[in-house]
């Protein structure tokens, strides 16, 4: 048994070469069926989460899970279906469910697998899959320190939501009939902890969390109980602000946001269907010129890494956005072809976007932006994609001369992403690697702040 196969048994998942087989069976009853293509893809996952409040166990939830996927192609007819029966008898009714919507759905041109010349032929060890070896027993005691931190911290945290661990591990395969069938497996572990604090202002509520591919990666316990508590505290006697414009700090954990509204205005199905304030703005300048933001898909061990997409055509590193111009679109295969554009590999989204990260830290930002609103908590969401509009709900912290004055809460922070993106200041290096999305914070040159 090679090394792959035994972390696989290690956490309870098939063999690769298992699911391997099922796949190649759905393909070629399909095929038998009158498919001219198909495509199938098999997921495996096993996993726990447990959480821990006030000191003793609130939830045990283990979870072990299968699934299977089936399109077919009839022509350009289509047809999907999915199950978690995956026996004999259950692949063929699958199949058969597949076939059946196929044959009567409308002609579509562009639909059908990947084409066969962007398909992955070599297959990266991405590093990826590393299962925890704790049981639930042990997990729960870590819950237990975790929270245990926060509470004794300072005498103001009055009451918890948790500390909560969990470990899961997937395995997944893809086939189709072009020839391609491979998967890999990948790990993901996380711990958290949510607490609250009251005091003659009134209560509040915040968390932290850490999550990596590696266990031991994951911060120590007693330090996510502790930023779960600073965090908390920092946010005690909250004030309103008058309507105002000023520069905007978005904190790393919540800068990741802004690059989630830019992808899904470049994403091919937004722009096939025309419903995106990005349409037709290749070689534009969007952002500011010291702007770079480029995918990373294969960094070792990295939680958005990738050898293939979910079509498996192969995943390559390329800029999105250099010197604040953008250089290409997220597209799939379908989307590809509605666009007339080649697929860029991004079928099942983007994998480590990241934006390259400036000189200076968290506080040399504050410092930099000198008086304005530091943003750590974002809420609601009327940012209209079609037109680029923003509007968020938002709480964090005045700032005045570079230093914190006093927390904030119940404001809104308005303007446009055209605008927004043209006037980021600086990108911080305190880089958040808890995501997909990689971003250090964010500060922006001005925003509409609305509150009293």
């Amino acid at each position: 048994m090679n090394q792959v196969a035994a972390q696989n048994v290690e956490a309870g998942l098939p063999a690769q070469s298992e699911l391997e087989k099922t796949i190649a069976s759905v393909l070629d009853k399909a095929r038998l069926a009158g498919a001219t293509a198909a495509e199938a893809a098999i997921s495996a996952e096993t996993g726990f989460c447990v959480t821990a409040r006030m000191g003793e166990v609130e939830t045990v939830e283990h979870n072990r899970d299968n699934g299977l996927g089936i399109t077919v192609y009839f022509g350009h007819r289509k047809g999907s279906a999915s199950t978690t029966d995956t026996s004999e008898q259950g692949i063929i009714s699958s199949v058969q469910a597949a076939c059946d919507i196929a044959r009567y759905t409308a002609e579509d041109k562009c639909a059908g697998p990947a084409d066969k010349e962007n398909l992955a032929t070599e297959f990266i060890d991405l590093d990826m899959n590393h299962p925890w070896a704790v049981d639930t027993n042990a997990a729960i005691e870590l819950a237990i320190q975790c929270e245990a931190a926060a509470l004794e911290y300072d005498k103001r945290i009055t009451n918890s939501e948790g500390g909560s661990v969990s470990s899961h591990t997937g395995l997944r395969v893809y086939g189709n009939s072009h020839g391609f069938l491979n998967g890999y497996a990948s790990s993901y572990h996380s711990a958290s902890c949510a607490v609250i604090a009251e005091d003659d202002s009134g209560m509040e509520r915040d968390y932290w969390y850490s999550s990596s591919r590696q266990a031991e990666a994951l911060e120590d316990m007693a330090s996510i109980g502790h930023k779960a508590a600073e965090r908390t505290l920092s946010r005690l006697g909250a004030q309103r602000l008058g309507t105002r414009k000023a520069p905007i700090l978005f904190s790393a954990d919540v800068a990741a946001s802004l690059l989630g509204h830019f992808v899904s205005a470049i994403r091919g199905s937004s722009l096939y269907r025309k419903a995106s304030f990005m349409l037709d703005r290749v070689d534009e300048q969007i952002f500011a010129e010291h702007i770079r933001i480029h995918e990373q898909p294969h960094l070792l061990a990295a939680l958005g890494s990738a050898p293939f997409d979910n079509e498996g055509v192969v995943t390559t590193p390329r800029d999105l956005v250099t010197e604040g111009v953008l250089q290409g679109y997220v597209l799939d295969s379908y989307s590809a072809r509605r666009l007339g554009l080649k697929t860029t590999g991004n079928a099942g989204g983007v994998h480590n976007l990241t934006i390259e990260p400036g000189e200076l830290d968290a506080q040399g930002l504050l410092k930099k932006m000198d008086t304005g609103l530091l943003v750590t908590e974002l809420m609601g969401s009327a940012v209209n994609g079609v037109t680029g509009d923003y509007s968020r709900g938002a709480a964090g912290f005045w700032v005045e001369a570079g230093e914190i004055q006093y927390p904030v809460a119940e404001i809104t922070i308005a303007g446009h992403l055209n605008d927004m993106y043209k006037n980021m200041v600086a990108v911080g290096n305190d880089v958040d690697l808890r995501r997909n999305t990689r971003t250090g914070s964010i500060l922006l040159e001005e925003m509409t702040i609305a509150g009293e």
